[in-house]
């Protein structure tokens, strides 16, 4: 399936950190409280169990927006008319803004494609989490954080309406734990790369909250021969 995307980038006048991202998608959200798709949330507060369809990221000195179907008037709108961001409280004005649109395909592939992790991808749940701690080998854990990033992709699936005709075949080609945060609280993410038979868009998250950029993917061409599993 193909899907048109909309890529928002915003440099302001402030230097940003990733934990910037899920501020950013705070204040935001509030600003367009309205459309439950900014801030993925129902009126009552209730959480919408979907792949989000806008997500924010910091990636360099720059927030990235990410959106597609009902994410795109959010990201239009902030297009137009946003012109500061309020970011830990402070009013930053923005330099500059530059949006993009495009088609990208989201679909298994008979070719495996290569991508790597722009920002550490939160595998686990605390059940996982206990299962990947007792695991005593570096080929047992890759072997659970593969079937973990197939189920990533099938939850994603789902989520957008895409049936997906064949197995998901998943191969971790190097991979490295990064300590991280959310909401405050310590996690155990991953950064490296990997490959699969299935297309995934360019600067789309894989995992747990990705609307705050966590798991963000780029597709590579090409991984180094001598590339391996690193706990």
């Amino acid at each position: 399936m193909n899907v048109e995307i909309l890529k928002l980038t915003i440099d302001i006048d402030a230097k940003l950190r990733p934990c910037h991202a899920e501020k950013i998608r705070g204040y935001l959200g509030n600003l367009f409280w309205g459309n439950p798709y900014a801030h993925n949330h129902l009126e009552n507060g209730r959480f919408i169990y979907r792949y989000p369809c806008i997500q924010y990221k910091v990636l360099g000195n720059s927030c990235l927006l990410i959106g597609f179907n009902e994410g795109s008037k959010i990201i239009e709108k902030t297009f137009h008319d946003l012109k500061t961001i309020n970011l830990d409280g402070t009013e930053e004005d923005i330099l500059s803004k530059t949006l993009e649109s495009y088609l990208s395909s989201f679909s298994i592939t008979s070719d495996k494609n290569k991508y790597t992790y722009l920002t550490p991808w939160l595998a686990l749940n605390e059940k996982n989490y206990q299962k990947y701690q007792r695991l005593g080998t570096v080929a047992k854990r890759k072997e659970l954080l593969e079937k973990v990033l197939i189920g990533n992709i099938l939850s994603m699936s789902k989520s957008l309406g895409y049936t997906v005709p064949a197995p998901i075949e998943v191969k971790i080609l190097n991979l490295k734990e990064k300590q991280t945060s959310l909401k405050g609280i310590p996690m155990l993410g991953f950064l490296g790369a990997f490959s699969v038979n299935f297309e995934i868009p360019d600067y789309w998250g894989i995992g747990k909250s990705v609307s705050r950029g966590f798991g963000t993917v780029r597709r590579i061409k090409e991984v180094a021969d001598n590339t391996r599993s690193e706990f």
